[in-house]
């Protein structure tokens, strides 16, 4: 897995406009599965439809911001990188807060997408920053 990481890594320090590629899709499968999915399936998932609301809203917001640096941005990537990889971090913890505040209602189907998701997102952050400290 490490060897993985190095090597994607890597190639990322020499096109750091992938990543915004990459998290631009990512962003947006995660709001297509939050609001389209998860939103009408409540009966499988006890997440508050607000939250899941809010939560797809957020990683739309991602997933735009992400697609214009992406086609846009010709340079000072490491202030735009260092920006979406906290803005990650921070959609994690409210992810984190959401399964704390709502444990009593939450599912093992939600404990598990949720978690899965913070899990990879955080993999993706980690990625984020070793590139914006080797740029």
């Amino acid at each position: 897995m490490n060897r993985l990481l190095e090597k994607l890594t890597t190639k990322l320090v020499k096109k750091p406009k992938l990543i915004f590629l990459i998290d631009s899709i990512g962003a947006f499968l995660t709001a297509l599965l939050l609001f389209v999915i998860l939103k009408n399936l409540t009966y499988y998932f006890g997440m508050p439809k607000t939250n899941i609301t809010l939560l797809s809203s957020l990683a739309a917001c991602f997933c735009l911001y992400s697609a214009i640096c992406f086609l846009f941005l010709k340079g000072k990537w490491k202030l735009f990188i260092k920006i979406i990889s906290f803005a990650n971090l921070l959609y994690c913890l409210l992810t984190l807060g959401f399964l704390f505040v709502n444990y009593n209602q939450i599912t093992n189907l939600d404990l598990t997408y949720f978690l899965l998701e913070i899990v990879i997102i955080c993999t993706i952050v980690y990625i984020e920053l070793t590139v914006w400290s080797r740029i």
